[in-house]
């Protein structure tokens, strides 16, 4: 039956606050159970709350129940299930109940409040951390998140014992135990990073450590984790890239050959056939080839600096300005070919996203569609433009050239197969590839009877880089 509620209940005005008999049956609601729940109060006098309940939850809250109504000692719980509000949707409430009662109140109180909202957050935080110690565990990158002074390790994955040799337990111990794989020579730039980290600024460098018997390169990208300004913790990841120093260090060997010992005995081979033009005039036809020849093997000698350049330097992608790039090639281009003409038409100056060299893949386009054209005065035009969908710049270079061949087509647009690497005509194709695709781009050709055009795509910035 219909109760007043009984003296201090209106402390609990803010909550659904009702009072229940030894069975749950609701002896009193008050009018907070409208606004959590939709119902009118009195609709609920005299039903059991456990028949709102979820069947899931049910036994569970009963229990609980049970054993604090029969409890001989005073007990007060809290307990969360989901109750059926008026439209038949479940919500989520946090409940609270004493076995204490006396003569007025006839009951039980229980104090409720949605909590729903809270609730729905920790089951999504949760699988965002299963999500995340899924891909942690299946990583070979150490991913790891400390203490902004670096004084306790919050979390690293199982990856850490492989790359740096050491145990959880011990850097759990010891949060700064990592710095003992550190090489010596090194550690002073690593202890300068993880003060830099502290102090709010990201870190992004290679050192080598000392593991598993073996010297090894790591690559660590860290990044400070900010509250109100302040920095409270740093998280980052570490991964080995031995393979690709050591692969670096081969093309660089590669590159030293060719830039001093292939130039210094094409010099001899130049100077030789100058020699021997000098001494037999009539030969004057053969020693050219031997110079051309020997010239082209010079410039390829030069242009594959270009390329080592870009495969083994820093890949990170800048905020490019497209039309100041192609200005700056048709400079350099223009200097070199004074006989060209080349006009340059900016219909869209917006920035682009690509590596620091992008300009040395424009000058090779630009270069190409001359050194091709069979006209005295050879033409090209540059154009710089909207990409469409899905967005992007592009750079179109248009020449009055013979259609590009099929083979250097599939280098400039990625369709390349092994034996390509064979017959294509030289590195600058690969060079215009690399840059695109290094830069998440690409490139795109068409070839007419009239001439072809080349369409160097480029990303635009993402949103805070």
């Amino acid at each position: 039956m219909d109760r007043a509620p009984p003296d201090g209940l209106l402390d609990y005005a803010r909550d659904k606050v009702a009072v229940v008999d030894d069975e749950g049956v609701f002896t009193y609601v008050n009018d907070a159970v409208e606004r959590l729940l939709g119902y009118d109060p009195a609709t609920l006098l005299g039903t059991n709350a456990f028949e709102y309940m979820h069947p899931e939850d049910r036994p569970a809250v009963r229990d609980v129940f049970e054993r604090t109504v029969e409890s001989e000692d005073t007990a007060q719980v809290t307990v969360e299930y989901r109750f059926r509000d008026a439209d038949g949707e479940y919500v989520w409430l946090e409940s609270r109940m004493s076995n204490v009662t006396d003569d007025d109140i006839d009951g039980y109180v229980v104090s409720s409040r949605d909590v729903t909202d809270r609730v729905d957050a920790e089951r999504e935080r949760r699988e965002t951390a299963d999500r995340l110690s899924e891909l942690a565990a299946a990583t070979t990158d150490v991913l790891w998140l400390f203490e902004a002074d670096w004084s306790e390790l919050l979390f690293v994955n199982v990856a850490y014992e492989g790359v740096y040799g050491g145990s959880i337990a011990d850097l759990e111990a010891d949060p700064a135990s990592f710095l003992d794989a550190v090489h010596p020579d090194d550690q002073d730039a690593v202890e300068a990073a993880m003060a830099s980290l502290s102090a709010g600024s990201s870190v992004d460098m290679e050192y080598r450590i000392q593991a598993n018997g073996d010297d090894r390169w790591l690559w660590v990208r860290g990044h400070p984790i900010t509250e109100d300004g302040e920095v409270v913790r740093v998280a980052g990841f570490s991964r080995d890239v031995t393979d690709r120093r050591q692969r670096e260090n081969q093309l660089y060997v590669m590159d030293n050959l060719l830039r001093h010992n292939l130039r210094n005995d094409l010099n001899i081979v130049l100077a030789a056939a100058d020699l021997a033009e000098a001494q037999a005039p009539e030969i004057a036809e053969r020693t050219e080839t031997i110079r051309r020849v020997g010239e082209n093997l010079l410039a390829t000698a030069e242009k594959e600096r270009d390329v080592i350049d870009l495969l083994t330097g820093d890949r990170n992608l800048t905020r490019v300005a497209p039309s100041a790039v192609v200005e700056s090639a048709v400079e350099r281009i223009g200097e070199r070919y004074p006989g060209a003409t080349i006009d340059v038409s900016v219909q869209e100056s917006g920035e682009a996203y690509a590596v620091e060299t992008i300009g040395n893949a424009v000058d090779e386009l630009l270069e190409n569609a001359i050194r091709h054209s069979e006209a005295d005065r050879p033409a090209v035009s540059v154009t710089v433009g909207d990409a469409g969908s899905p967005g992007g710049v592009e750079l179109v270079v248009a020449d009055d050239c013979r259609p590009i061949p099929d083979n250097e087509v599939a280098v400039l647009t990625g369709e390349h197969g092994r034996d390509d690497l064979h017959h294509s005509t030289g590195l600058g194709l690969w060079l215009v590839y690399w840059s695109a695709e290094l830069s998440g781009g690409s490139v795109g050709v068409e070839s007419t009877d009239d001439g072809n055009r080349v369409r160097f795509r480029l990303p635009r910035p993402p949103d805070g880089a």
